[in-house]
């Protein structure tokens, strides 16, 4: 199927709320890893997210030129041809957008999808992240009131981060420590700023002890009830259940039963990148020690091209990343659920 149009977007959204289940959202950096996430989603008869982050919209544009803009629309005209082989929906997004990138990612990005638009076209993205989680509350509300109104204009849904996700991604770093828990007066603020839909949709992405990066099972002191809590408190002050579609970032080594109430609160979209990053480069690593010979041209020797040829180890890269794309929706029960 084609990449989701925002009308199928945002059905896919309100599914995933309706029937209590969340779609990974899955980093990419390269044309191999989008096509093991097809692949995944495919497989696991879901629909999906996929999404590239600052770092990742460098690399596609290629490692010398490092222009995030062009490296992001280069990866949503592949997505755009790729996708219609496979028998889902996927949805466009843009990652972790820090206030220091927002001129060279995210704005230009809305601009070019509104011209888009008003030539009757369809915009670029399906989403675009705002991660003002490194500025105070009030800056960080104010600038996304200013990017949901260009976004709702482009047929575009906004992603905010209200607080700080401990760890690091794309250079940005945060300290593990009570601050990664958001209040229920910063859920209240945030409705108060960005209203409850009026404005243009947005994902809220609260933090809950979330934190990027590479932890064992257990080590990540998770508290879902933090959701529970903002959604029970937007009810009481504006009369309206569920008000927010949340967004789980820094996922890795979180404990199935956490990732599950999470869900039940309200999250209709996770991010899962270290573990896909792993499960993609693990199989090349298997594939050299196992053909050491055969990749190397060792005492003279011309090595084996089969064995070199980058496809040989590529497939099974795209296989390995594939087949966690597939666990990432069971595990968020989105396995089964495509329009």
């Amino acid at each position: 199927m084609p990449v989701a149009t925002p009308e199928i977007y945002a059905e896919m959204l309100d599914k995933a709320k309706r029937d209590s289940f969340a779609f990974p959202a899955i980093n990419v950096s390269s044309s191999q890893t989008l096509n093991a996430a097809l692949a995944g989603f495919a497989e696991a008869e879901s629909d999906g997210i996929i999404q590239v982050s600052t770092g990742g919209a460098e690399y596609f544009s290629g490692p010398t030129v490092k222009d995030m803009v062009s490296g992001s629309l280069a990866f949503a005209a592949f997505a755009q041809e790729v996708a219609k082989k496979y028998p889902i929906n996927v949805a466009l997004h843009t990652d972790h957008c820090p206030k220091d990138k927002l001129d060279g990612f995210v704005r230009p990005l809305i601009e070019a999808s509104t011209e888009r638009v008003r030539g009757g076209g369809l915009p670029y993205f399906q989403s675009h992240m705002w991660d003002g989680s490194a500025v105070p509350l009030d800056e960080n509300l104010e600038i996304a009131q200013e990017l949901l109104e260009k976004a709702a204009a482009a047929r575009i849904i906004l992603e905010v981060e209200i607080g700080v996700v401990g760890g690091e991604e794309d250079g940005v770093e945060a300290e593990i420590n009570e601050k990664l828990y958001t209040s229920t007066e910063d859920a209240l603020a945030t409705v108060r700023a960005l209203g409850l839909g009026e404005k243009g949709r947005y994902l809220t992405a609260l933090t809950f002890g979330n934190v990027h990066g590479v932890y064992k099972p257990g080590n990540v002191k998770l508290r879902p009830e933090v959701l529970k809590n903002a959604q029970e408190a937007v009810a009481a002050e504006f009369g309206t259940e569920q008000a927010f579609d949340f967004v789980f970032h820094g996922g890795s080594g979180s404990l199935p039963e956490e990732i599950s109430a999470a869900v039940d609160y309200g999250v209709i979209k996770m991010n899962v990148d270290t573990d896909t990053q792993y499960a993609f480069t693990r199989p090349v690593v298997d594939h050299m020690f196992r053909n050491y010979d055969g990749v190397l041209k060792i005492d003279g020797e011309v090595g084996n091209k089969k064995m070199y040829d980058p496809r040989a180890w590529g497939k099974a890269a795209e296989a390995g990343m594939a087949a966690r794309v597939v666990e990432a929706c069971q595990n968020l029960r989105s396995a089964g659920n495509k329009l």
